[in-house]
């Protein structure tokens, strides 16, 4: 048996229970590991309260991102072996000492990346890959806006994005964020707790306004997001941090210059083989590079999960938080 946080019924922080679980043996083209880090991040919260549903229903483990190492392989696996250095993002079972994985799902570790950055930047630093670098392709040419820049993924798009040499603006909620997004990359910062963050981006664009905006919260920043942008612009809706939005209105890409939107989620970016091997490969090469520097600004025990997800709604949190066994 080895500890893990379930849980049983969806609701608030207080649900995740931490308690005795059974692993078992790794299957065919499966991996048993032994975690040594795992990472915290807001999509965890969505399966916790319920607004996405567990694909095997209650009790579940939470979690989609951790490293380890290999400590048995299934049959048919011919990629890994025991003793391998491993991180991984997607798939539920991550708040675990251990854990089964399909060995398909794991990328080995670079030698000169240690297991508590990989597990702080496997979800969210291939979150920005895709965004920068699939869903928009920016360049120097690029003006881009992103809301939550004092986040785990924001803090990263903002150094990818400014050694990419876009023009890089941000939100945040408070002064001390926009001073660490501004050590990040950003070069305009707005806080959205006293400014109008659609003025302010037209203000700052001298009314060009922005090819893309990448946009986590949802419901607080929506349409107000439509009105940052171009004729023709992109929209990429990631996330829902203030609440899902209701009753969304495809005639105002209309109304606000034929703009396009997405809802694009990591998982369809890393798909196959193929496509986890570069999205992580180019994850990997910025970040040994220096270019992007990962910073992890709250490690919390995982038996103190609650806590961890009380101080990330409470927005207490900022960067990168990692959880360990």
């Amino acid at each position: 048996m080895v500890k893990a946080v379930r849980v049983h019924t969806c609701g608030g922080p207080e649900v995740l229970t931490y308690e005795d679980v059974e692993v078992g043996a790794p299957g065919a083209g499966e991996v048993r590991i032994q975690q040594t880090a795992i990472g915290l991040n807001y999509i965890d919260t969505y399966f916790r309260s319920g607004l996405y549903p567990a694909p095997n229903g209650t009790p579940f483990i939470l979690g989609n991102e951790g490293a380890g190492v290999v400590l048995e392989i299934g049959s048919d696996v011919t990629t890994l072996k025991v003793g391998d250095r491993v991180a991984y993002a997607g798939g539920l079972g991550g708040y675990a000492e251990e854990r089964i994985m399909p060995a398909a799902n794991l990328v080995v570790l670079p030698d000169d990346i240690d297991d508590k950055t990989a597990a702080a930047m496997m979800l969210k630093g291939m979150t920005a890959q895709y965004l920068l670098r699939q869903t928009y392709r920016v360049s120097a040419e690029t003006t881009l806006l992103f809301h939550a820049a004092a986040g785990g993924v924001g803090l990263i798009a903002g150094q990818w994005a400014s050694h990419l040499g876009a023009t890089v603006i941000g939100t945040a909620g408070s002064p001390e964020k926009m001073d660490l997004a501004r050590a990040h990359g950003y070069q305009h910062m707005i806080n959205y707790q006293t400014e109008d963050f659609v003025a302010r981006v037209k203000e700052i664009t001298e009314g060009a306004l922005c090819d893309v905006v990448y946009d986590s919260v949802g419901n607080d920043t929506y349409p107000g997001s439509l009105d940052c942008l171009k004729p023709r612009g992109l929209w990429a809706s990631f996330g829902q941090s203030s609440g899902p939005i209701q009753d969304f209105n495809l005639g105002l890409l209309a109304q606000k210059g034929s703009l396009f939107a997405t809802r694009p989620t990591l998982f369809n970016y890393i798909a196959t083989r193929e496509a986890l091997d570069a999205t992580a490969g180019e994850l990997f090469d910025v970040v040994r590079q220096g270019v992007v520097k990962i910073e992890i600004n709250q490690e919390y025990a995982l038996k103190d999960a609650q806590k961890a997800h009380e101080d990330l709604q409470s927005r207490k949190t900022t960067g990168a938080t990692i959880l360990l066994p």
